[in-house]
């Protein structure tokens, strides 16, 4: 009897030396599936890698759309800082040229580092698509650089920490919501001291990671971290305590503007989660049968993920869905474009998603163990919001080209 104890426990621990090994050379070998669509050097043209480059681009842009449409308005907000004076919002209005029906609203850098992908999209769009547009009684609003410090000093965040679509409540009671989930994982999310990606819990993360997807699973977890949270401001995905400059600052341009229309399109430009070269659509939970039947005409033959499959998450003070609250007696009509980079759907690629925002966090707030830390931190946290393969860019102004030429003539038939 002892002798097969003795034979079963030496089995456990082979097994479980194997599924350590395994699992360390999977996660430290993780690599996104690659982009295999060769690069067109049209579509390249509309990246720039410093936020003053990006911003220089879009007034540009806007200056040549001044010229072609009458009553445009071309302005900027400036934004509060401690750190930095020169942070702008920058926007372009183009309003319906007879009729005040419909509004499109294209907005970017909710998440600041995000911007240098949305950015393009949208110098794209101004660049080949608006012109092409019927805009007799539809207007169109390109809000650029939603947060100007995270896109300037390539974080997600503003330079209170708050993430900005987590952040976005007409209702003071959000800031005060308790997010229990985040607080059982805590001391995994937010590690102190400095950061060295020698460390052993970071060398193993993934064991750690593993064992929290078991005991809650993936789902609940993946929840718990999304959602948002307002307890812990050094934390990942803070919402903060009140309404941060930017939204503040951007709120009664949106009323003013869409006061004249009836219907309000929103589309709002992300990169990151999802399939590595796919552009994925992720509006919030809708219930009202109309709403969905016209998203699903504007965006038809498109596949739009409802919240239904195993991979999503709901977030709470979201921009998209703020828009629609400060506009009640608008047909209001939210979407997210959200460019997949990292193949965060496996769970590979979402628990190393996960480390690149901890460990960047960390550094931030406490510091990097060496130099050569810091640089590699911040090099993967900037590679899984705007990659580097000019394939994967050039797919994604392809796909946006191709996604807003359509939904913005299947826009234009949509009634209240």
């Amino acid at each position: 009897m002892k002798k097969t104890l003795k034979i079963i426990s030496i089995l456990l621990v082979l097994i479980i030396l194997c599924a350590l090994v395994v699992t360390t050379y999977q996660y430290n070998t993780f690599t996104p599936v690659a982009v295999i669509q060769d690069a067109d050097s049209k579509n390249l043209v509309y990246f720039q890698n410093s936020y003053e480059e990006c911003r220089k681009n879009f007034i540009l842009l806007a200056d040549k759309i001044n010229k072609r449409f009458e009553k445009v308005t071309i302005s900027k907000l400036n934004i509060e800082s401690k750190k930095d004076p020169d942070l702008t919002i920058n926007y372009c209005y183009v309003p319906a040229q007879k009729k005040f029906k419909r509004l499109l609203i294209l907005s970017s850098a909710v998440h600041g580092i995000e911007g240098y992908v949305g950015s393009a999209v949208q110098q794209m769009f101004m660049e080949e698509l608006l012109e092409k547009m019927n805009l007799s009684e539809m207007g169109v609003l390109l809000i650029h650089g939603m947060n100007p410090y995270g896109f300037k000093y390539k974080r997600r965040v503003s330079e209170n920490n708050v993430d900005l679509n987590r952040n976005c409540s007409n209702d003071s009671k959000l800031y005060k919501s308790i997010n229990a989930g985040y607080s059982n994982l805590y001391t995994m999310l937010n590690p102190k001291g400095e950061v060295s990606l020698k460390s052993i819990k970071n060398m193993f993360f993934q064991i750690n990671a593993i064992q929290k997807i078991i005991q809650y699973s993936m789902g609940t977890l993946r929840q718990a971290i999304l959602q948002g949270q307002y307890q812990y401001p050094e934390g990942l995905y803070f919402g903060g305590n009140e309404l941060e400059p930017s939204i503040k600052a951007i709120t009664p341009v949106l009323k003013q503007i869409t006061e004249n229309y009836g219907i309000v399109f929103n589309i709002d430009l992300h990169t990151g989660y999802g399939a590595r070269g796919t552009l994925h659509l992720f509006p919030n939970p809708i219930e009202d049968k109309k709403l969905k039947n016209d998203i699903e005409t504007i965006f038809s033959g498109k596949h739009i993920d409802w919240g239904d499959g195993d991979n999503f998450y709901t977030v709470t003070g979201d921009f998209t869905s703020y828009i629609g609250r400060i506009i009640p007696k608008k047909y209001y009509i939210p979407m997210v474009f959200e460019f997949g980079t990292l193949d965060s759907q496996t769970t590979m690629g979402s628990i190393k998603s996960l480390h690149n925002m901890i460990v960047e966090n960390q550094g931030f707030h406490h510091n990097y163990k060496t130099k050569k830390d810091e640089i590699k931190i911040n090099k993967d946290i900037l590679e899984m919001y705007y990659p580097t393969s000019e394939n994967w860019k050039s797919k994604a102004i392809e796909d946006a080209r191709i996604i807003l030429s359509k939904s913005m003539k299947q826009f234009s038939s949509i009634e209240r």
